[in-house]
């Protein structure tokens, strides 16, 4: 069977800042669509003080992905089931990395089902190395001046170095 149209994955999150765990789910989300768009909301599902503005952010995937011409990074607000329509999406993936990570996820999903039934979601776990990973743990360990270089790319490195060296000085 042929398919006649691409599957595209919408990977919505803060990235706050993207970490290589985010890149793996991202880059193997590949694997079972065309393309990935990697969408940060501009509106936090969570009482969150970002450490970069939703721009920078962008800006931060854009580095990190400029390799991959299949993934594309950008902006949302409002309501992912909107969006999701909107970027006329498949499904969207997400991370999980412990038990925890499951029980806000499946909720989650099933809100943003109950609001358009036609949403699917698909959940992937990050490789084993990574599963501790998350964005809130690696601001915490920059803003106490920890190295955080296995954590992230070397361009977010880079721009976690000079924002949190800013807050040093």
């Amino acid at each position: 069977m042929t398919r006649t149209r691409e599957i595209v994955a919408l990977y919505p999150g803060s990235f706050d800042p993207v970490t290589l765990g985010h890149e793996d789910i991202a880059r193997r989300t590949l694997r079972v669509a065309d393309r990935v768009v990697v969408a940060v909301a501009g509106t936090a599902t969570q009482a969150k003080r970002p450490a970069f503005t939703l721009e920078e952010r962008v800006e931060m995937l854009q580095e990190v992905f400029a390799d991959e011409p299949r993934i594309e990074c950008i902006a949302f607000q409002g309501l992912l089931v909107r969006f999701l329509r909107e970027a006329k999406a498949d499904f969207v993936v997400r991370g999980l990395r412990a038990v925890s990570d499951f029980e806000y996820e499946f909720q989650m999903a099933q809100m943003n089902r109950e609001m358009d039934p036609e949403a699917e979601f698909i959940f992937l776990t990050p490789d084993a190395h990574l599963s501790f990973l998350s964005a809130s743990l690696v601001r915490e360990v920059a803003r106490l001046g920890g190295d955080i270089s296995p954590f992230v790319s070397p361009s977010v490195l880079r721009r976690m170095e000079r924002r949190f060296g800013e807050e040093d000085a």
